[in-house]
């Protein structure tokens, strides 16, 4: 089967409208992180706290999410996803209105953190319907769920450029909190029709046990530091922008600067469905991590929002075959009956690697401005190749399904 025959079959398994509503319904999580940045920096002129508070909004997402992925296996997606939409949208709310009521610092990083805590990962939950999806589709499964995990890696992406740039637009047109307002009524809409749509009642794990086999294999533990550098990269580069935008009076811009990212990575996303099968998937990791740490170079050169725009789009390219074959390897490696909370295991760090980038890019940023934030980029893509460079054995293992770790075996 063809990857273009393969794209189709898929979209017409679930409906375009089951499509528009998962893609839609991840957008909030991509603009909470850079609206939080936005609306306490711009209340309090602090670059740092605004990091501060958009990372614990990133770590209690990352906290909350293998939790709410662990309870999605057991119990299965609708009812986790239902009450974590409308607790996120309704903790978006309170935080908005708790900023514009002038509450301490310390109030309103709790809240950060209550919103990120609540807020569901539609885009790793979407992944783990695939499976059971094409459970009728025989020996084209294995392709179907890879072209799968290229859409949705693309979706991701897409998701954290159209997210970002509806920040800008809110900033622009609204403000801060108008932006964040729209994010949760997004989550409140979309997030309750992604938990009610039919594909969330099938399940992954039919005659597996939730409890065999181990889930933290040495194999998991490189990709879960794999997602952590990459989601370093995110919350550097997106608060860099934010300060090289502000620095030249278009704080508005980051969104739509920082969104360019995501249009060539989720453009890159779309097209590695088509790399042949004989290119590993540990392979492509490493390559794409040398490829992003080499594009990253140019952040340290960047002095206008044009050239950064630039720069950025180029970067995105890498960016999304990275994630799908961190992903993808995982989802081959991990048991059936565990992988929500494998998938978001990986989401969550993102979410941490994303709060500790922005955190320390924000302190660099206010002491020696928007190219130090970068060089956090730099720094963490310099360790991506490290590691992907020196796991190629143990990834290759993993890839053709190596009985040396008890989790290959169970699902061998």
């Amino acid at each position: 089967m063809s990857t273009l025959a393969s794209y189709r079959r898929l979209f017409g398994l679930v409906g375009t409208p089951y499509v528009l509503v998962a893609f839609i319904a991840r957008l909030p999580l991509a603009m909470s992180q850079l609206g939080t940045l936005l609306l306490v920096a711009g209340a309090t002129g602090s670059y740092g706290l605004g990091g501060l508070a958009a990372g614990a909004l990133a770590v209690a997402n990352a906290i909350g999410a293998p939790f709410a992925g662990s309870l999605a296996d057991r119990v299965g997606q609708r009812r986790v996803v239902l009450a974590q939409s409308l607790a996120g949208a309704a903790s978006l709310v309170l935080l908005v209105a708790l900023v514009h009521g002038g509450a301490s610092n310390q109030v309103v990083i709790a809240a950060a953190a209550l919103a990120g805590l609540t807020m569901p990962q539609v885009g790793p939950l979407a992944r783990v319907r695939w499976r059971p999806i094409t459970a009728g589709s025989g020996a084209d499964q294995r392709k179907l769920v890879d072209v799968a995990f290229s859409y949705e890696g693309a979706a991701d992406e897409a998701s954290f450029a159209i997210g970002p740039a509806l920040v800008g637009l809110g900033v622009v047109a609204v403000s801060p909190g108008g932006a964040l307002l729209f994010a949760a009524t997004l989550l409140a809409v979309f997030g309750v029709l992604f938990a009610l749509h039919p594909t969330a009642r099938v399940r992954a794990s039919a005659g597996v046990s939730a409890a065999a086999g181990r889930l933290l294999t040495p194999v998991l533990m490189v990709l879960i530091v794999a997602q952590l550098l990459v989601g370093t990269l995110f919350g550097a580069t997106q608060t860099g922008t934010t300060v090289l935008a502000t620095g030249v009076g278009h704080p508005g811009y980051a969104g739509l600067v920082h969104a360019t990212l995501g249009i060539g990575s989720a453009i890159a996303g779309l097209a590695t469905a088509f790399i042949p099968e004989r290119i590993g998937v540990e392979r492509r990791i490493m390559v794409a991590a040398g490829a992003l740490l080499v594009l990253s170079l140019p952040l340290l050169l960047v002095e206008s929002l044009v050239g950064l725009s630039a720069v950025v789009a180029v970067l995105g390219c890498a960016v999304a075959p990275f994630m799908i074959g961190v992903f993808t390897l995982a989802e081959r490696v991990v048991n059936p009956a565990r992988v929500a909370t494998a998938m978001t295991i990986l989401a969550s760090a993102t979410g941490v690697g994303y709060a500790l980038g922005s955190t320390a890019a924000g302190r660099l940023a206010d002491h020696y401005d928007y190219p130090a934030a970068f060089c956090v980029t730099v720094v963490a893509m310099a360790g991506a190749v490290l590691l992907t460079a020196t796991s190629q054995g143990l990834l290759r293992r993993a890839q053709h399904g190596a009985a040396v770790d008890p989790v290959v075996s169970a699902i061998s």
